[in-house]
């Protein structure tokens, strides 16, 4: 928990208007249902609320103050600015820059979240870590995870993402973080972002708030990259490189082997020292992954030998390629938390070399704005390409992924309703089966994974 705070205090750093008393402040929240005796409640704007409305609640929970951006009509100290968003991030910065210890930055189109828990476990060998929850990585997420940074944290690990230009420019500002990774590009949320190259200039404004001395990390495997390195040159920042079984970074995976069940051996080179690894978690991509992490780490100043046996250890993050055996004697290998169509090539590529008969599930793809329909058809192509079995896909948008499955192989099957894509699934279920479920949050294809899971019992 952060140290307590005196309103006076807080009222400097916001230069706000205050209405009312001192009071000392132990944690600051947005929602009023979270509430508790001694917080300060941060009045948010959403387009579907209002926190201005639940000052009232606030009050009776015993709020110790509120963040406002008009006078209202409570008992409550106030503080009154002109953006309560922008404040929350000015009160998630204040608190970092009283925090001493590393602070690292993630962001990517695929992978950071994944990274984000490896890095993190690595630096739990150093003390206890601060790390995002879930996807909170939002410009409210963001500063609320800083909200949380204590004496006690040696460290902490801060996932940034965007869903447009200029978001991570702002969370990255309050950031202020020591070591910042950019994972990757992919075809992710382009209606946000103006296309592809609207990604990768927004991905690479997580350099613009790196401190005095700090660290990019750059994935050299990306064909960006030179764009990075050149925009961290200008920044006059420390550059460090990853790839995989790439001479050219500074610290690269190679001797690549993988095991029966999709998971990957290989050995880390920095120039210095080497290291085998072997993984739990599933996929070629996630050595990318694991390579990133280790990069962080070494790109903070810690010797590669430290991390032995530390990304062994790691497991699937939930929803990202967790397998789960059914009794049937099928697996199910659950990647339903998001969807790109690079994502989707690189589970179908680990689909591909697994043995049995291999089942694609996938739900629509969102946020592809006018590029939709050619890359829905994109992986449709590639599962068919890959010797996929079967594709069985629910969404309007997913019909273009089995017409292009089914121009070249039979196999292909298009659902309407979610419900009867699962009826029709658990008709499949079979020893050496194996099931990969994929789709877009929109999609909810989780639904999927958890009725067949349930559906055991």
């Amino acid at each position: 928990m952060m140290r307590a705070f005196e309103l006076n205090e807080l009222q400097q750093v916001l230069n706000a208007r205050q209405q009312g008393d001192n009071c000392t402040i132990h944690r600051v929240v947005t929602d009023s249902r979270l509430l508790t005796a001694g917080d300060l409640f941060v009045a948010l704007r959403g387009p579907n609320f209002d926190g201005h409305d639940f000052v009232g609640a606030a009050e009776l929970k015993g709020a110790a103050a509120v963040v406002v951006d008009h006078q209202v009509d409570t008992r409550l100290p106030q503080l009154v600015v002109t953006d309560t968003l922008t404040a929350l991030g000015q009160l998630g910065g204040f608190n970092r820059s009283l925090f001493h210890a590393p602070v690292f930055a993630v962001t990517g189109s695929g992978g950071k979240t994944t990274v984000k828990e490896m890095l993190a476990s690595l630096l739990a060998s150093k003390g206890e870590v601060l790390a995002t929850e879930g996807n909170l990585n939002n410009e409210i997420g963001a500063p609320m995870t800083l909200l949380r940074l204590a004496p006690e944290h040696r460290s902490a690990v801060i996932e940034l993402g965007a869903s447009g230009q200029g978001e991570i420019a702002r969370t990255v500002a309050f950031t202020q973080p020591d070591v910042a990774v950019l994972n990757n590009v992919m075809g992710a949320h382009l209606e946000g972002f103006g296309g592809l190259d609207g990604v990768v200039r927004a991905k690479g404004e997580i350099f613009t708030g790196l401190c005095s001395g700090g660290v990019g990390v750059v994935n050299m495997d990306s064909p960006y990259a030179s764009v990075w390195i050149e925009r961290l040159h200008r920044l006059k920042r420390r550059v460090f490189t990853f790839g995989v079984e790439n001479g050219a970074a500074d610290i690269s995976a190679s001797l690549l082997q993988m095991n029966a069940d999709g998971s990957w051996r290989f050995v880390l080179d920095d120039g210095t020292d080497q290291l085998p690894v072997s993984l739990q978690v599933l996929g070629r991509h996630n050595v990318a992954n694991a390579t990133a992490a280790a990069a962080a780490w070494v790109a903070a100043g810690q010797p590669l030998t430290q991390i032995a046996g530390v990304l062994d250890r790691c497991t699937p993050v939930s929803g990202r390629l967790s397998p789960h055996p059914l009794s049937s004697g099928a697996l199910v290998i659950d990647d339903s938390y998001n969807a790109n169509a690079d994502a989707i090539k690189a589970a179908t590529d680990l689909l591909a070399q697994l043995p049995g008969e291999r089942v694609l599930v996938l739900g629509d793809m969102a946020e592809l704005g006018e590029d939709s329909p050619r890359l829905h058809a994109e992986v449709g192509h590639y599962a068919a390409e890959r010797g996929i079995e079967r594709l069985l896909a629910t969404g309007p948008k997913m019909q273009a992924a089995v017409d292009a499955f089914t121009a070249l192989r039979v196999g292909a099957e298009h659902f309407t309703e979610q419900a009867t894509l699962i009826e029709r699934l658990k008709t499949l279920l079979a020893p050496e089966l194996t099931v990969l479920v994929k789709g877009s949050r929109s999609a909810h294809m989780d639904r999927v994974v958890t009725a067949l899971i349930e559906g055991e019992h």
